[in-house]
């Protein structure tokens, strides 16, 4: 197998879908630097705030890194698409509709100016989505792209761990690990190492990649992962896991065979050390503190008891950063509702279903079964974790998981149309005498 995840090539030969018996043919690929545009899509996603780290960054500076990451995202993305050609998307549609309500809600600037800073960073964000489309063809091109660009983050906190320890786990986060390089949170290492784990298992499996190459990704991301005791990470890693596997039994041996060997693994690793998985899951929490989720319970029943007007109900407050009285409301739910209303908890939740219908609907294959994974795995996360209703991570993930259900666009308008042949005029005959062809039969 001739698959590589870190050059991003697939088994066999270049990245292109026309290498593969009965695929359909896509004779320009997609160019490389749609690879670049998705790596500063992921750059500003990544917040601004976090841990301290070894050298202590502004935060005006990383916001300046940030919002210039996706500036330049946009830019890059409309000159490799100067002909506007888009393919249409109800995830992108929805999205845009989206933005729509946050612009309403954000008019009346109860969260401030910078709930309209914010609604031109998500119109960015969107745009940008729409420029991409054009190269949405249930590839998994942006899957291998997603892979790489989120390694490279890990590969920042590994960095910072051996620079120095002690900042990449300090005491303020229980001894968690935490970016030292660029401030991330534990819960940020956690999801994109899980995400990166399930990805690859996935294309291991499918078998896009050897195993040499999936083993440099899978092996120090589960470490990390284990490292910032995320139990939403982990949770979502193992279900989304389990779903995608499954929608591959009934048509891959190498699925089955995983499955069962995963199954008896996991049973013989919840008997062995059940006392320490326990502990790695409480996390040295009271049970008091570990039933109301570390105090969010706390936050959103704040939140929900809180008096609003039909306005606010309907459209929300604005975009604002993703708290309640002072402290983080960490539901993607919850965080909608405060600043989107109930119009936009309709519209992420049909997001949701809308990816899943899809994704339900589709024949099993490799590129269903990783979307399957993230949009399982954005459902999981959205109880503990804020983002569905703004530029971030998890609309990341469910853009891949978007790519990787449309439909591969008719090789007609993906080949060079050929151009006609006029046919050839036939030499005109020459007159033989009949004594010459005489002679010649003689």
């Amino acid at each position: 197998m001739g698959g590589d995840l870190r050059r991003g090539g697939l088994p066999g030969g270049p990245d292109t879908a026309g290498t593969r018996p009965g695929a359909e043919p896509r004779p320009g690929g997609t160019p490389r630097i749609v690879g670049i545009v998705w790596g500063l899509l992921i750059l500003n996603t990544l917040g601004s705030t976090g841990a301290k780290t070894i050298i202590p960054l502004p935060r005006s500076l990383i916001q300046m890194a940030t919002m210039g990451a996706l500036v330049a995202a946009f830019a890059l993305a409309l000159a490799v698409n100067l002909r506007l050609r888009l393919r249409a998307s109800a995830f992108v549609f929805l999205l845009t509709l989206l933005l729509v309500l946050s612009v309403i809600s954000s008019a009346n600037l109860e969260s401030g100016f910078g709930a309209l800073f914010r609604c031109a960073r998500l119109a960015l964000f969107v745009g940008t989505l729409w420029l991409l489309s054009r190269w949405w063809d249930g590839g998994l091109t942006l899957v291998r792209h997603h892979i790489r660009m989120y390694f490279a983050v890990l590969g920042s906190v590994a960095a910072g761990l051996v620079v120095s320890p002690g900042a990449a786990m300090p005491e303020l986060y229980g001894g968690r690990l935490v970016g030292a390089l660029w401030p991330l949170t534990p819960p940020q290492i956690g999801q994109y190492a899980a995400v990166i784990i399930g990805l690859t298992v996935l294309l291991v499996l499918g078998r896009r990649t050897d195993r040499t190459s999936a083993a440099v990704v899978i092996v120090p991301s589960l470490v990390l992962l284990v490292l910032t005791h995320t139990r939403t990470a982990t949770l979502g890693l193992l279900i989304g896991l389990t779903l995608a596997i499954g929608s591959l039994v009934l048509t891959s041996a190498a699925a089955r065979r995983f499955f069962v060997w995963a199954v008896l693994c996991a049973t013989v690793a919840a008997v062995a050390l059940s006392s320490a998985l326990q502990a790695w899951f409480l996390r040295g929490q009271s049970q008091e503190n570990f039933s109301n989720l570390t105090g969010r319970a706390k936050v959103w029943d704040a939140l929900l008891a809180a008096p609003r007007t039909s306005f606010e109900q309907l459209f929300g407050m604005g975009l604002g950063d993703k708290s309640f009285g002072g402290l983080p409301i960490d539901n993607s739910w919850l965080a909608v509702y405060q600043e989107q209303g109930l119009i936009g908890v309709a519209l992420v939740a049909a997001i949701i279903i809308v990816l899943a219908g899809v994704a339900l609907l589709r024949p099993p294959s490799l590129s269903r079964a990783c979307a399957i994974f993230l949009i399982s795995y954005c459902g999981i996360a959205s109880y503990t974790e804020a983002g569905l209703g703004d530029a971030s991570p998890y609309l990341l993930h469910l853009a891949v998981a978007a790519s990787l259900l449309a439909t591969p666009a008719a090789a007609t308008h993906l080949s060079t149309p050929e151009v006609p042949r006029l046919p050839t005029p036939e030499a005109p005959r020459r007159h033989i005498p009949r004594w010459a062809r005489r002679s010649e039969v003689t």
